[in-house]
């Protein structure tokens, strides 16, 4: 059985991954989108939502479900609590990539947007990588106009991220 060629978008924060996704997915091309499905499992009665409480109490609550600055908070700056996160989350974002791919078994091409596609080991995963770049300036611009960035939170994401 034949299955779609697998690309893997990938780049640092704020260098435009959303907006090459979009450009995938006007024509036509199915995208999985790696942190919006971690947001959908983060929110509200998401799958995630319990397991995360139980190893960060106080990081969500019933309405709003996880709490991502309170979590930040919590795994910032100290690598075993991110990787006890990772441990939850990756399997989970694995799961639904799968379930995305079997989806669209019958596509010519997938995109897996997945930012830390390098960092995390998943370019064994896909068989074309489209890196998105910007310059250095016009990214910082970019994040640090997001709510509730820092320049401190910026340098450790930068930290965390393949150049």
């Amino acid at each position: 059985m034949s299955r779609p060629l697998i690309l893997g978008l990938t780049g640092s924060i704020g260098m435009g991954k959303s907006t090459v996704a979009a450009m995938f997915a006007a024509e036509g091309v199915p995208v999985f989108d790696a942190d919006a499905e971690v947001r959908k499992m983060q929110g509200p009665g998401g799958e995630l939502v319990e397991a995360i409480e139980q190893a960060f109490p106080g990081s969500t609550t019933p309405d709003k479900g996880v709490l991502r600055e309170e979590l930040g908070a919590q795994v910032f700056g100290n690598a075993g609590m991110l990787a006890t996160l990772e441990g939850i989350v990756h399997p989970a974002v694995a799961r639904r990539r799968a379930a995305f791919l079997a989806e669209h078994a019958e596509a010519p091409v997938v995109v897996f947007d997945i930012p830390l596609l390098f960092e995390k080991g998943g370019a064994g995963a896909v068989d074309k990588v489209v890196v998105v770049s910007a310059p250095a300036d016009a990214q910082r611009e970019r994040v640090l106009a997001r709510p509730g960035m820092t320049t401190e939170k910026f340098a450790h994401i930068l930290g965390l991220q393949m150049p």
